[in-house]
């Protein structure tokens, strides 16, 4: 089977379970936000100097996925899709964001100021993770706001994510103890 299958042709993509609806349906703008997510936590960890973080990123890659499935579910499928034995999004995922949380926020220096993007590959990657993760939030809210999320869940934890990957980022931006630092 080809990857190009022109059903979406005309503007519409496929739901699980064979539902059609526009390109620009909110759940698509979610999961679609979701995705790009993905994507750029995949560019973060391509650019990784370390391997603890590798597998960090790449257990919250597979939590995205997670989370994809579950929003391109439509309301009226979602028992079918959990009788499938497909996972939903649960406390226990938010749950090891908090942990890590915890874990470096003790490990980060406080922050004076505005943390500006940019400060090495890998920060600038995990600022802009972070970024498209708050739009994610942004666009499963209007899901909520319409009746059509059925876990709540799915908010929480992006807007945990979004914190981890804000400290992440920080500590990726904090200099080598054997580099120098550039004058101020």
């Amino acid at each position: 089977m080809s990857i190009a299958t022109r059903t979406g042709d005309r503007g519409t993509t496929g739901l699980m379970y064979n539902r059609r609806v526009p390109k620009h349906h909110p759940r698509v703008e979610a999961y679609g936000c979701v995705d790009e997510l993905n994507a750029a936590l995949g560019l973060a960890r391509a650019s990784l100097p370390r391997p603890p973080l590798d597998t960090t990123l790449l257990a919250i890659q597979h939590d995205l996925v997670l989370l994809m499935g579950e929003l391109a579910t439509a309301t009226d499928d979602l028992p079918r899709y959990v009788a499938d034995g497909f996972q939903r999004v649960t406390p226990d995922l938010t749950s090891r964001l908090d942990q890590l949380v915890a874990t470096l926020e003790t490990a980060n220096p406080p922050l004076r100021g505005w943390a500006m993007p940019g400060d090495n590959p890998l920060s600038a990657a995990l600022d802009l993770a972070r970024t498209v993760c708050r739009r994610a939030e942004r666009r499963i809210c209007l899901l909520q706001e319409t009746d059509q999320l059925q876990n709540d869940e799915i908010l929480v934890y992006l807007n945990r994510l979004a914190d981890v990957l804000w400290l992440l980022a920080r500590n990726a931006a904090q200099p080598a103890p054997d580099r120098p630092q550039a004058p101020t």
